[in-house]
This record gives C-alpha cells, sequence and structure tokens, in this order.
C-alpha cells in the first residue's frame, strides 16, 4: 500500500511543489514566483470574531502530502480575508493525478477540516472543481459538499478576431460624448486609482453570486494594479466628462503570454448603450496587437448579458467551466 505524510507547508521550499500542482487543474499555468507574492499579500494568524460569533480576519494555512520519497504529491490551502464572507473559508485541494484514489486527498481534507472545525468556521468554499472532472464532483459531494453556482470559461483566439464588425458601437458612444482611453492615459497618481476603485466597488455587487464585502483602497490596489502581469494601457476606461462609466481590465500569463479577461464593468445609468461591447472590442484589439494569442475569462451562468457579449457577439469559445461548491459547517 502506498505511504503518505500530511504536514503543513514550507515555505518557500514548497512553492515549487505546488506550482506544478495547482498547473494540473488550473486553466492558466501560475508559479512558484507567482504564489510567493501571493504569500505576501494576505498576513497568516490574524482571525476574529464578529459580534454574532462568526469567523473574520486574515489567514491563509497549507498542506501538502509528501510521498515515502519526500515527493509532495498534494497540497491544500484554507484563506480568507476580512471582505470574505462573515463566516467563510475558501479552499482549494489538489492532488496529482497518479496519486488519486490512494486515500491522499481524504486524509489531506481531514488537516483541512480539522483547523477549519478548530476556527470554528461556518462553510467551506471551493470555486474551482472543475464541471467535467466526475471523481472531483464526487469526492466533493461524500464529503458534504453541494454544487453553489456554475462559472462558465470562455476564450477567444485573436487572430482570427474581426474587430472591424463593431466599429459601429464605438463611434455611437464617442457620438454621444463617451471617450475612451486607457489608464495609462490618466495622471499617475492616488487620485486616479481611487476613480477607478470606486467604479470597481460601486458595480461588483451586481455580479450573479457576488458574496462579501469588497476590499479596501489599499488592498484593491494591491491585488489589482500592483500584481506581475498589470500594465496601465491594459485597462480600457469608458468616460463621461472625467467620470469613470466604465472598464475592461486586462492581465497577461507571463507563461503563456495570453491575456485573462478579468473583468468588465457599466455603471447602471450607462447599461445599454453598449459600452461594454465597445470596451471589450477595443481590449481585444490591444491584445491582438501586443501579440497575444488568447483571451480567457469566466463568466456566471446567470449572467446573460456578459456571456451575450462574449459568446454571441465576440465569438468566445466555450470551455468546460467551474462549479462553486460549499460544505456547511455550522449554523
Amino acid at each position: 500500500m502506498p505511504t503518505f505524510t500530511i504536514r503543513k507547508m514550507r515555505q518557500p521550499e514548497d512553492f515549487a511543489a505546488a506550482a506544478q500542482l495547482l498547473n494540473c487543474v488550473n486553466s492558466e499555468p501560475t508559479t512558484a514566483e507567482r504564489l510567493e507574492e501571493e504569500e505576501k499579500q494576505i498576513p497568516p494568524g490574524q482571525l476574529h470574531y464578529d459580534d454574532q460569533g462568526r469567523l473574520m480576519g486574515w489567514d491563509r494555512p497549507q498542506w501538502v502530502a509528501e510521498d515515502e520519497r519526500g515527493t509532495v504529491i498534494a497540497y491544500a490551502i484554507a484563506w480568507r480575508a476580512p471582505w470574505t464572507e462573515p463566516g467563510g473559508l475558501i479552499q482549494t485541494l489538489v492532488v496529482h493525478p497518479d496519486h488519486r484514489g490512494s486515500g491522499v486527498g481524504g486524509a489531506l481534507h481531514d488537516a483541512l477540516l480539522g483547523w477549519a472545525e478548530e476556527v470554528k468556521a461556518s462553510r467551506l468554499i471551493d470555486y474551482g472543481v472543475r464541471e467535467t472532472d466526475e471523481a472531483s464532483i464526487a469526492f466533493a459531494e461524500r464529503r458534504g459538499y453541494a454544487k453553489d453556482r456554475h462559472s462558465f470559461e470562455s476564450v477567444l483566439e485573436l487572430a482570427s478576431f474581426d474587430d472591424g464588425r463593431f466599429e459601429d458601437a464605438i463611434q455611437a458612444a464617442e457620438q454621444s460624448g463617451i471617450r475612451f482611453i486607457t489608464f495609462a492615459d490618466e495622471p499617475a497618481e492616488e487620485a486616479s486609482e481611487r476613480k477607478l476603485h470606486e467604479l470597481y466597488k460601486a458595480t461588483h455587487p451586481d455580479i450573479p453570486g457576488y458574496a462579501g464585502d469588497y476590499p479596501w483602497f489599499e488592498e484593491w490596489k494591491k491585488w489589482s494594479l500592483d500584481p506581475p502581469g498589470f500594465r496601465p494601457e491594459w485597462i480600457h476606461l469608458a468616460m463621461d466628462g472625467d467620470r469613470y462609466v466604465g472598464v475592461v481590465t486586462l492581465h497577461q500569463n507571463e507563461r503563456t503570454g495570453a491575456m485573462y479577461h478579468d473583468y468588465t464593468c457599466v455603471l447602471p445609468e450607462y447599461r445599454g448603450r453598449r459600452l461594454a461591447l465597445a470596451l471589450k472590442v477595443l481590449a481585444a484589439r490591444t491584445a491582438r496587437d501586443h501579440g497575444v494569442p488568447y483571451l480567457r475569462t469566466h463568466n456566471d451562468s446567470m449572467n446573460a448579458p456578459m456571456l451575450r457579449i462574449n459568446r454571441d457577439l465576440l465569438g468566445f469559445r466555450a470551455e468546460p467551466g467551474l462549479y462553486k461548491m460549499i460544505r456547511e459547517l455550522r449554523a
């Protein structure tokens, strides 16, 4: 019988192994360097409870399983930030394909679950169960997880993208007084960043299934404007006078050269004017002109307006999506 040992993750020694395991299930590859950078963003061990006894604050414990040769064969993380929904812990667990069915996944989940119960979390949330991975779905359901939401994945091949078909959407918006710029065109100062943060904050509650609070400015900036793969010219803005009324944000993966179509929004009072379509076309044009091979994005299955733009109009190809699965731990 195979043997394995569960232990806490060692940093930075285990980042490379964790990245390799995550790349077995992620659509876009990560790196040890990226994981280490993310680790610096959330301080560990700053949990507390609100007046209703619900888990709050920060933490991100991680575990690995290693075989008898000391090779890391599985990885798990449970994390939360202050904007995570009260009581919630977000978890990821991945086992190397060669070791699935050996019991290592169950043992690793037991370690994660034990810690979650120790800190009195009320639910475990997994955002990344691939819809085509029947074994992982069954693994989660046997442990009390249930499907909560369905996220569709889509890819746009830029070599064949014909942006000229949508020039009328851009022109119509401009004729109505809307200006399209990139964030690189704005003054490089905190006031511009705060305006962008306010646009994100105002529109995030409109995303189907969005839960929790929104990060305050300093935290949002760390995750949105400071990470590797960010460049201000890859943020396209729609402006009405000096007001930011819509945005599309792209981030590039340093390993594939592809871009993730991270966020699209338009303020409610400006919707119905095809501004989101115009912004997406401008972003795709920028990506293609930079030699990017494809764009990848995710949309909640209930986000019909964005799915229509992406798939029906722009021609994003449907890819296997993800289930958000939740295990309730306590009332």
